[in-house]
């Protein structure tokens, strides 16, 4: 978009529109609103030091809806709502994950999304690195026994290895929180030593556009996504 046709479809003078782009100072608040609705864009993206850092915070805070006190106390038709209307995101970063398999006709749903545009993208555990090996020694389990649980995941979404818009990749991280993303929501599984992840708290996330919190856990996901090795079967 133009800055010209920005400015048209605000109702501001071209050369307000040009000094955004051109000296880097950034509109009033409700302005930038409507900017990042007309580019599809968040604020914080387009003008990363508008909002302060108090500011900030306070939003934060409210990207917070619920916090459950184990994962496995998180309602079933909260997964279900927040896959089934997912169209641009659908993210999970775990070892295992297969608490997700649980959801009838899962493949079939990633496969429909992928076809309608979404980007899923699903990071399992490397059987065999030393991160996998000691979280299985930590909670009590044996050397190898989440190993064993991450072959059986692999095998549960093999069909969809060969989907287009659907990648998985295999990560050795040591991985401190399990991430679910759906958009612009996401369920974070902080992982507690001694404890099954299940058992563990979880967080459910909302992003704002001001906010830090939603995209502190985006970018960890990045980060480790980044890293991860295309799985071959």
């Amino acid at each position: 978009m133009t800055t010209a046709a920005l400015a048209e479809e605000l109702k501001v003078d071209p050369k307000t529109a040009e000094r955004w782009v051109a000296t880097g100072r950034p509109p009033y608040a409700r302005t930038r609103q409507a900017i990042a609705a007309k580019l599809g864009e968040s604020e914080r993206y387009l003008w990363p030091d508008a909002v302060g850092k108090e500011r900030r915070e306070q939003v934060s805070e409210s990207e917070l809806l619920h916090v459950y006190p184990h994962r496995s106390s998180v309602p079933f038709d909260l997964w279900d709502r927040l896959l089934d209307q997912a169209t641009e995101h659908v993210d999970m970063l775990v070892y295992v994950g297969m608490f997700m398999t649980e959801k009838p006709n899962l493949l079939g749903t990633l496969r429909e999304k992928a076809a309608s545009g979404a980007r899923v993208r699903l990071a399992f555990g490397d059987r065999d690195c030393s991160a996998v090996m000691q979280r299985s020694l930590d909670e009590g389990i044996g050397e190898h026994t989440i190993s064993a649980k991450i072959d059986q995941a692999l095998a549960f979404f093999r069909p969809l290895s060969d989907v287009p818009g659907i990648e998985i990749r295999t990560h050795g991280t040591v991985l401190y929180n399990s991430l679910y993303r759906f958009d612009e929501e996401m369920i974070v599984n902080p992982h507690v030593y001694g404890k099954l992840a299940s058992h563990a708290p979880a967080l459910h996330l909302r992003r704002l556009d001001s906010g830090d919190l939603f995209n502190t856990y985006a970018d960890s996901f990045d980060a480790v996504w980044s890293a991860a090795a295309s799985h071959t079967w």
